[in-house]
């Protein structure tokens, strides 16, 4: 029998929001997280019981993810001034190198990082969630982590990677 919802909501809805902020950015995380449980709730009776909820929603937040990218596309950006980039409320603010350097990632390594790395689902998921083979998801994700350690520090004194 499923859970209820809510339950859903307060379980995965963390960790869909670190995808999303992975994948996005922290201006169209929140929104792509509501996106993604709007469309969750609608789909949520037909689910069935034995279904992976956290890969299924993972899914959903990546099809959101895409859907903002192609409309960031679109739409063209002001540049009078750039906007003040508020730090993550659960990241302190020295994380935003961070999540920089995530930023520049290729977006399939971003993803494949965030799928397999801040969610935890198997290569054999991301490979589904991506469109590809495991192998490539293991290589996107390895690529990605290699990236991070050269370009971001962890401990800027010894210059050790994370």
């Amino acid at each position: 029998m499923k859970q209820p919802f809510e339950k859903i909501v307060a379980e995965h809805g963390p960790t869909v929001l670190r995808v999303c902020r992975a994948v996005l950015g922290p201006q169209d995380a929140e929104d792509a997280w509501s996106e993604t449980f709007l469309s969750a709730l609608r789909a949520w009776p037909d689910l069935p019981d034995d279904a992976n909820v956290e890969a299924w929603l993972v899914t959903i937040a990546h099809r959101k993810a895409v859907d903002v990218h192609r409309a960031a596309k679109r739409n063209p950006l002001p540049v009078d001034e750039l906007p003040e980039t508020p730090a993550a409320p659960d990241h302190p603010a020295d994380d935003r190198g961070l999540w920089a350097a995530v930023r520049l990632l290729p977006p399939k390594q971003r993803q494949a990082v965030a799928y397999h790395y801040l969610v935890g689902l198997p290569y054999a998921e991301v490979a589904q969630i991506l469109g590809g083979t495991v192998e490539a998801a293991r290589r996107a994700a390895a690529d990605g982590i290699r990236t991070l350690r050269k370009h971001y520090p962890n401990n800027e004194e010894e210059g050790e990677a994370p």
